[in-house]
């Protein structure tokens, strides 16, 4: 047995070797070149967690709120760490220590490495689905794009599922030290889209388990397993325990929450519908799981010389240069999305997918075929209106995420389990009636892609972006549409043709098995690597692209010269889509799918509009901007309208860090008080709703002033005059849970006013002012996060431990 247990690690041991070498392969401009790929979301995050990571170098403190991003936000989904937190640390160690992106493709390779060996597959095959599965089209596009926290969330499906199957096959203990490990880590990605398509991906499991249990008369074995990891769950949460009590607070008033107004369409507590939606596959769309190219690939990509759209740009009269810039990016998506990215699975893995359709039990597949299913139905979203409504209005929280073509990703799971599981059987039993199932599959599938070839041309090819484009290039264009689906479909016609060839040649014994076994690896590795390559190429990757993004321009060292703490700059190109002005300044705009609500409310009937006006004045030459009230009153001091220096406005009409107001517009509801704000008079007077606070007296002749003197992430302090009782209004955002306000050292309650903003009674002489962020959610739940890791690495490293004991004991 041991020599046994020892063989198994060796070759354990050489394949995580092979999948660090295919992460060389994949990444080699950074392992060899010190080169590292550009990806724009992460340029954004760094722009975003610039004062936090800031805040922590000088002080070894957390900045808990952020003031750098729309006028102040809490900073719990923007890298806040916990003290408590272990998994940081066990995170670096499962990766070998390999920085993002590259350690996350490693990751993704393992744990299905480990799930296929639960679901009894041979090394070798294993190793080949984990190739697959790592480098799909989702996972290699969704980190070229810099979404690193969701593809290392997908990392760890395959490690959760592969725990729950082990507890449901008499490995219960060893099945639940993994999901309570896989779990406490997916949740620590800080990615809950992914973490919730866990979950319906286990409850579908859990329910085709729940039928079996009743048929067989197992319900006390099904309660027990379901019991178990139940308990295992509950420990991978509270390994999160800090995290998700502070996302849980802060999503109820982000954006992911309830409106508060009856005046939008949105009355669901999560996002407008159309927004979810906007990203929505067409019907036909999930075929390029198998045919890549088959609506024309990515919104853009390059096409060759030698292409019909290079010859009619000749005709058109443009020289060499110009025809091989427009050729870089070309208009080759032909469908309905605004934009396109082609999330191949591979056509030999689409190829064994529809191999397990023929070959596996029906226990085996059934679960599985479901979850392909309910992937491919609620990625199409919007155009799949009579199920996808009903789910985004009534499947509990559901509708918190956007881009339901994320759901794909569930459709990719189900496909490369089934297809390689398919793949052992069919090897383990390979016979004259299995391999009939085999060429059954070559018929469907290369009938299919051999379809394709013959008849791309007859295809619409026409897509809404044909509108825009000149006559004479229309047609070429479509020709080129045509000649890439008959490449792809080409491609895998011959791949399905030799993979079918080498296990023919193995059944009549015309290839020995270590020959064929290796043939087969290279033709998924081929298939698969081939297509990433066409996303993942050299020149995406550069020496040091952060630089670019951290280098200040002149207007950014202009204003960081002239600007004091509080006095906020608003970027008058796309400010609530970049967070470069945050790296730099306090920003009025910034980059992050989960705002305050309030504040976006604000911006949809405020401040864009404000926006607009202003544009227009200075555009006419005029730079007073005294009717923008709300930009006035959240101090935005600076206006860049471009990197120069000239291009530097100041607004002199900014109310500053605070000031007192003497009259009061009370209102009822969020509506009147959204309304009032847009047209409000903010020097002197403020508005309150007095359905949820206590409007307090002031003194119509009472004037004062308020002087910020400190500002912290977590701090701020001001000293106050006042001749008799006034409202102080503060240029920061309100947010109830952990800001507790002091006057004279005495707690006082904080108001909110003008939609937005704090706010506090002063009454007539001196104050000291204090405002103090500490959120019992993030104190106390260091400790409960403390508890939970403790509690998963001491259930994992256990159950491993009792494991290895078992197998050396024979």
């Amino acid at each position: 047995m041991k020599s046994s247990l020892k063989k198994s690690i060796l070759t354990h041991s050489l394949f995580v070797i092979g999948f660090f070498l295919v992460t060389l392969l994949l990444y080699y401009p950074y392992f060899l070149e010190n080169k590292q790929l550009t990806q724009h979301d992460i340029e954004q995050a760094l722009g975003s967690n610039h004062q936090l990571a800031e805040y922590r170098a000088a002080t070894g403190d957390e900045a808990l709120w952020m003031n750098t991003m729309f006028s102040g936000m809490p900073a719990f989904l923007n890298g806040v760490q916990f003290s408590g937190d272990l998994l940081i640390y066990t995170y670096r160690v499962i990766k070998l220590g390999l920085p993002h992106p590259e350690g996350i493709s490693f990751l993704c390779f393992i744990g299905f490495y480990v799930l296929l060996l639960a679901f009894k597959v041979r090394p070798w095959i294993a190793f080949a689905g984990a190739l697959a599965f790592g480098m799909n089209g989702f996972n290699t596009i969704s980190i070229i794009a810099g979404h690193n926290s969701k593809i290392s969330a997908v990392a760890f499906i395959p490690l959760i599922i592969a725990g729950i199957h082990l507890a449901f096959t008499e490995k219960r203990l060893l099945g639940a030290g993994l999901t309570a490990f896989a779990l406490a880590l997916q949740i620590h990605t800080n990615h809950m889209q992914m973490v919730y398509y866990t979950l319906l991906i286990t409850i579908v499991y859990g329910a085709f388990h729940l039928a079996y249990a009743i048929k067989d008369k197992k319900l006390k074995d099904l309660g027990l397993n379901v019991g178990v990891l139940l308990l295992a769950a509950v420990i991978g949460v509270l390994a999160n325990g800090g995290k998700l009590w502070t996302i849980y607070e802060y999503g109820k008033v982000s954006i992911r929450g309830k409106s508060e107004l009856t005046i939008t369409s949105n009355q669901s507590s999560g996002l407008d519908r159309d927004y979810a939606f906007q990203y929505s596959n067409g019907i036909t769309e999930p075929l390029f799981l198998f045919i890549p190219n088959i609506f024309g690939g990515s919104s853009q990509q390059e096409l060759s010389k030698t292409s019909s759209t290079a010859e009619a740009l000749r005709k058109a009269g443009m020289d060499r240069n110009q025809i091989k810039q427009q050729l870089k990016a070309m208009p080759t998506y032909w469908g309905d999305q605004p934009f396109s990215a082609p999330y191949y699975a591979g056509s030999l893995v689409f190829f064994l997918f529809i191999l397990s359709f023929f070959i596996l039990k029906s226990r085996e597949k059934s679960w599985l075929i479901f979850v392909f299913g309910m992937g491919i139905v609620m990625s199409w979203g919007a155009n799949f209106s009579i199920v996808n409504d009903l789910l985004f209005d009534y499947l509990p929280g559901y509708n918190k995420f956007r881009a339901v073509t994320f759901n794909i990703i569930v459709a990719i799971f189900a496909l490369n389990v089934l297809g390689f599981v398919a793949l052992e059987r069919l090897w383990s039993n390979l016979n004259e009636t299995t391999f009939k199932s085999l060429l059954k599959t070559v018929a469907v599938a290369g009938g299919f892609a051999l379809l394709l070839v013959i008849g791309a041309g007859i295809l619409s090819l026409k897509g809404p972006v044909d509108a825009r484009l000149p006559e004479w290039l229309i047609g070429a264009l479509r020709e080129d549409r045509a000649s890439l689906i008959r490449m792809d479909a080409l491609r895998a016609l011959f791949l399905i043709v030799a993979f079918a060839g080498l296990i023919w040649a193995h059944l009549k014994q015309k290839l020995g098995s270590t020959l064929v076994i290796v043939g087969l690896s290279l033709l998924v590795f081929f298939d698969i690597y081939g297509l990433t390559t066409r996303f993942l190429k050299k020149e995406k990757f550069e020496r040091k692209p952060m630089e670019t993004f951290q280098q200040a321009s002149e207007a950014n060292l202009y204003v960081s010269q002239k600007a004091e703490k509080g006095e906020r700059v608003l970027n008058l190109q796309n400010p609530f889509n970049e967070a470069k002005t945050s790296y730099f300044h306090e920003s009025i705009g910034g980059y992050h799918g989960a705002k305050i609500r309030r504040y976006q409310d604000l911006i949809s009937n405020c401040i864009q509009p404000e926006m607009a006006a202003m544009i227009n004045q200075l555009r006419n030459g005029e730079r007073s901007f005294s009717n923008n009230p709300v930009l006035n009153m959240l101090n935005t001091k600076f206006l860049l309208a471009g990197n120069t220096r000239n291009s530097v406005i100041e607004n002199d009409y900014a109310l500053g860090q605070a000031w007192a107001v003497n009259s009061l517009i009370t209102v009822s509801n969020a509506d009147e008080e959204l309304a009032e704000v847009c047209g409000l008079n903010p020097g002197s007077e403020a508005v309150i709703d007095i359905s949820k606070f206590d409007a307090p007296e002031v003194a119509s002749n009472g004037s004062g002033f308020i002087y910020l003197q400190e500002k912290k992430p977590n701090y701020l302090k001001y000293t106050a005059e006042a001749t008799a009782d006034v409202l102080g209004v503060f240029s920061e955002i309100y947010y109830k849970k952990g800001w507790t306000a002091y006057v004279d050292g005495k707690e006082t309650e904080i108001l909110r006013v003008n939609y937005v903003l704090r706010a506090l009674p002063i009454t007539a002489g001196e104050h000291t002012i204090e405002f103090r962020f500490a959120p019992a959610s993030y104190s106390a739940g260091n400790t409960i996060t403390w508890i939970g890791c403790i509690l998963t690495l001491l259930l994992f490293l256990g159950a491993i431990g009792v494991e290895l004991k078992k197998v050396m004991a024979g």
